[in-house]
């Protein structure tokens, strides 16, 4: 993949705030987890110009890595409406998939009209361990759905991601990644160089990092 695309894509996020960096400060994850890095692609969608080329990039990416797909799977909810985008972009129809299946109405896990499609792409927003994406795609192929590879717009690049994917056979792809991210937000100030080495020492060993500062809150 393009080393320019990943860069322009890191630079975007940085710039709208869907990517902050928190070295001193962390933020804290749905999970309990502490982080120094906290990523919101929503936030992306209130930007014409950003939500655009997203758009472009990732329906370029999609036939980079896996060709012409009968659909674009969506997972929700964060890639709901970039997925969208980019089956319009690609004049393809449209699927999204929850996490789990609904307890009302029909019952259903994934939305739209399975019978116009044999294989997707699923789109989504951000891969940290893989277990939601992987969730969409278990229930894809579990419905009868060939699913060709999935992208994100970004990863932390965590090891059980990987080792995630690589489990269930399923192939993926980032539009652009934490080294990436790092690289780009040191280069345009948004960073210093001590605070780099923490964000990098976060990302070879996340849990050790976060059961570090989650021990000094407690003691303090």
């Amino acid at each position: 993949m393009s080393l320019d695309r990943r860069r322009k894509v890191a630079e975007i996020l940085l710039r709208v705030k869907a990517i902050q960096l928190r070295p001193e400060d962390p933020f804290t994850w749905a999970s309990g987890r502490k982080s120094p890095i906290y990523c919101d692609n929503r936030k992306t969608l209130s930007h014409p110009n950003v939500r655009t080329y997203l758009r472009q990039a990732l329906a370029e990416l999609v036939g980079e890595a896996y060709g012409r797909p009968d659909a674009i799977a969506g997972v929700a909810t964060g890639g709901i409406a970039i997925g969208a985008l980019v089956a319009q972009e690609l004049g393809l129809p449209f699927i999204y998939v929850r996490s789990e299946a609904k307890s009302h109405g029909m019952g259903n896990q994934i939305e739209g009209d399975l019978s116009v499609l044999s294989n997707v792409v699923v789109i989504e927003d951000l891969v940290s361990t893989g277990k939601s994406s992987l969730v969409a795609v278990k229930a894809l192929e579990a419905a009868g759905v060939d699913v060709k590879g999935l992208i994100a717009i970004f990863t932390y690049g965590f090891d059980e991601a990987y080792a995630a994917f690589e489990q269930v056979g399923c192939k993926w792809e980032a539009l652009t990644d934490y080294p990436t991210l790092l690289e780009q937000a040191a280069a345009e100030g948004y960073i210093t160089d001590a605070q780099r080495e923490v964000l990098s020492a976060w990302s070879a060993d996340a849990k050790g990092w976060s059961d570090a500062h989650l021990a000094k809150s407690a003691s303090a």
